[in-house]
């Protein structure tokens, strides 16, 4: 429910460039996206699919969002922005990929300047000023969010290559190496056939 709304108000208002009442209207399915984990763990169905649902569906809500800031601008005659737009709608996605991927591989990525909530907070807030009239505050968080974007994507880059090239922990069950015999802790090298050296006592 919280992605069609989100879908609705997004490609429905933003595109004619009413931006203040498509941000209403996404603020308030959103709500259903901010509730639906919790909603679960109350009536006891958490579930794996249901978290793969949740991931998958926030990205179809941000490319949406994203998508139809894109197009009202671009109809606005606005296009270097909304080509900004368009470059934090793909940031956004490999920002989230990054994540996914390094989880998958076995490493954690929960830096980032700039996730998910802090994207949509940025993005609908100055879409909202925009639709009542506030100038430049729309082309002035789209690009900063572009900036951000790029910074949070090399900081998972770095997280994960700095665990990736990490010197692999000593094992603790390996077995320890054979100790030298005395002619080799004398600096001897041994002989091949000689006999071992005599022990008394």
């Amino acid at each position: 429910m919280g992605t069609a709304g989100v879908m609705a108000g997004a490609l429905g208002f933003f595109p004619r460039g009413e931006f203040f009442w498509g941000t209403m209207v996404i603020t308030a399915f959103v709500l259903f996206d901010m509730l639906d984990g919790a909603v679960a763990r109350v009536t006891g169905k958490i579930s794996k699919f249901g978290a793969f649902l949740d991931s998958t569906m926030d990205r179809v809500a941000d490319a949406a969002i994203f998508s139809g800031l894109m197009i009202g601008l671009y109809r606005d005659d606005q296009e270097q922005l909304a080509a900004v737009a368009l470059y934090c709608l793909v940031a956004g996605v490999v920002v989230s990929y990054a994540k996914a991927r390094a989880e998958g591989l076995g490493y954690t990525c929960d830096v980032g300047i700039a996730e998910r909530a802090e994207r949509l907070l940025i993005a609908l807030v100055a879409a909202g000023l925009d639709g009542l009239g506030v100038p430049f505050i729309l082309a002035l968080a789209l690009w900063v969010l572009a900036v951000l974007s790029t910074v949070t994507v090399l900081q998972r880059f770095a997280t994960v290559y700095r665990q990736a090239t990490a010197p692999a922990p000593a094992d603790p069950g390996a077995p320890a190496p054979a100790e030298p015999g005395p002619a080799v802790r004398n600096g001897a090298e041994p002989q091949a056939g000689a006999p071992a050296p005599e022990r008394r006592g």
